[in-house]
C-alpha cells in the first residue's frame, strides 16, 4: 500500500484532505508524532522515507533532485518522491494522489522523482 509523507513546505490541508476524502490512506506530513520533525535536513528525510516505507510528497524542485541522486550512489533507495504541480488545484492534486495509491503497485515509483500529473 502506498504510503504518503509531506514535507514541511507543503500546506496541511494536503494531509487533511487526502485523509477526509481516503480515510484508508497512511498519510504523514513532517512534524507528526512518529516522524522528523520540522527542520530536517533533506538528505534526513530521504533515509527516513526509505526505512519507513513512504513516498515523499514535496514542491522541492531545485534540491531533491540532487538529493536523491546523491542517496541513490549510496547504494540507498527510496520510494519514490512526488514533486507537486504548481498549476494544479489543491483539489486536482488530492485526487492524483488518491487515483495513484489506488491503482499503483508499492514498488512502482521506487528511486524516481515524478512530477504532478502522472496519470
Amino acid at each position: 500500500m502506498i504510503r504518503y509523507l509531506i514535507d514541511e513546505n507543503v500546506y496541511p490541508v494536503y494531509q487533511i484532505q487526502l485523509l477526509r476524502q481516503e480515510p484508508s490512506l497512511i498519510v504523514l506530513a513532517v512534524g507528526d508524532e512518529g516522524v522528523p520533525p520540522k527542520g530536517t535536513l533533506d538528505p534526513e528525510i530521504l533515509i527516513w522515507c526509505e526505512e519507513h516505507g513512504f513516498i515523499l510528497v514535496t514542491n522541492n524542485r531545485t534540491s531533491m533532485p540532487p538529493h536523491l541522486t546523491e542517496h541513490i550512489t549510496q547504494n540507498r533507495h527510496v520510494p519514490g518522491i512526488f514533486i507537486l504541480n504548481p498549476n494544479m488545484s489543491i483539489g486536482e492534486t488530492i485526487e492524483e494522489l488518491i487515483l495513484i495509491a489506488g491503482t499503483s503497485d508499492d514498488n512502482e515509483y521506487q528511486d524516481t522523482i515524478r512530477y504532478l500529473p502522472i496519470t
